[in-house]
């Protein structure tokens, strides 16, 4: 079983910026697609980007696309989360989650491991 641990999270002005990481325990790191999603209390967790597990697939909920870039590092068994032009909507609790399969998707089922979540609040 993998062991997913979010760290970056904070508290940013509207316009600011942050990176969230990911550290992943275990084996095969690049066998797997990761995500990244995120949820607000009495709501249900939304996707917010997908990378494959070579990196060369991204995919991007609509309402982050072009503010937000997910990579991922191999070597480092680590997985990011650019996020740039950040707006009071994106306040939330961030997870990262490790996918079934080596290509992203975007329900929440389709991925077995996941982080305790790194909180984002974005101020106005």
């Amino acid at each position: 079983q993998v062991q997913l641990v979010e760290s970056g999270g904070g508290l940013v002005q509207a316009g600011g910026s942050l990176r969230l990481s990911c550290a992943a325990s275990g084996r095969l790191f690049s066998g797997y697609a990761m995500g990244w999603f995120r949820q607000v209390s009495g709501k249900e967790r939304e996707f917010v980007a997908g990378i494959s597990g070579g990196g060369g697939i991204t995919d991007y909920a609509d309402s982050v696309k072009g503010r937000f870039n997910i990579s991922r590092d191999n070597a480092k068994n680590t997985v990011y989360l650019q996020m740039n032009s950040l707006k009071p909507e994106d306040t939330a609790l961030y997870y990262c989650a490790r996918a079934r399969l080596i290509v992203p998707n975007h329900a929440a089922r389709a991925y077995d491991s996941w982080g305790q979540g790194t909180q984002v609040t974005v101020s106005s």
